[in-house]
């Protein structure tokens, strides 16, 4: 008897409602990161193949002010983290890292580091605010806010000022970030301001090989002697 009263409140419910049980809320998507901002409204550097954009380059950074905050968006073409770093030279040490990690459970959560020599130690204090990440196309994606002006503290740097920008991504393994993918990381050619919006493109090293000294010398040297021709 017991059985059939359940049964029958079960299609009771689902006649009065249209569903036998109630459903969660929808979740808003991740917002597609835009790049024709890039240069206007927002800075952006991009690593990788010359025209890539946010979904397709081997890394992507954006950064604009809002309010009393910074917005920053990262992706990059891993299954593991992308992060940025905040250093007062062009090497690894010493630097404020944000970084945004895939985890077993396919979440994307943002979390706060600091450079001891090459080793990466997570800091409990985390400034970031306002997180989303997604997992989509092997890529990693996130976006955060984090204040432009923080108390003076070694591993929290002041975002007013200007830095190097060091940029990174690789494996995790059980959501713990591992060694970057490349050994030599890019990092920003010169200090970057939050006050100043640009849109930089760095080709990545499959795309570097023609833009070497030697390299141009030596297609210099071939037509040269394809147009002399041979004695």
């Amino acid at each position: 008897c017991f059985l059939f009263f359940m049964f029958y409140l079960v299609t009771v419910y689902s006649d009065y409602t249209g569903y036998p049980f109630p459903t969660a809320p929808p979740v808003d998507p991740f917002a597609k990161i835009r790049v024709d901002d890039c240069g206007k409204t927002k800075g952006c550097f991009r690593y990788g193949k010359p025209g890539c954009n946010a979904d397709t380059c081997d890394y992507f950074l954006s950064y604009r002010r809002i309010g009393a905050d910074v917005e920053f968006e990262l992706s990059a073409d891993t299954d593991g983290w992308v992060a940025v770093g905040f250093s007062s030279d062009k090497k690894m040490g010493g630097d404020d890292v944000m970084a945004c990690v895939h985890d077993d459970n396919g979440r994307v959560r943002i979390q706060h580091f600091y450079n001891v020599g090459q080793w990466a130690k997570e800091i409990q204090r985390n400034p970031a605010r306002d997180e989303e990440g997604v997992f989509e196309n092997n890529r990693v994606t996130c976006r955060f806010k984090r204040p432009v002006y923080v108390p003076r503290e070694e591993t929290i740097v002041d975002l007013h000022l200007s830095w190097y920008y060091l940029f990174a991504w690789g494996p995790a393994i059980q959501g713990s970030i591992t060694r970057h993918d490349i050994d030599s990381p890019p990092v920003s050619e010169r200090v970057v301001s939050i006050y100043k919006y640009e849109d930089i493109f760095m080709p990545s090293a499959a795309y570097q090989t023609f833009s070497s000294p030697f390299c141009l010398l030596l297609i210099v040297a071939l037509t040269f002697y394809l147009l002399m021709g041979t004695p």
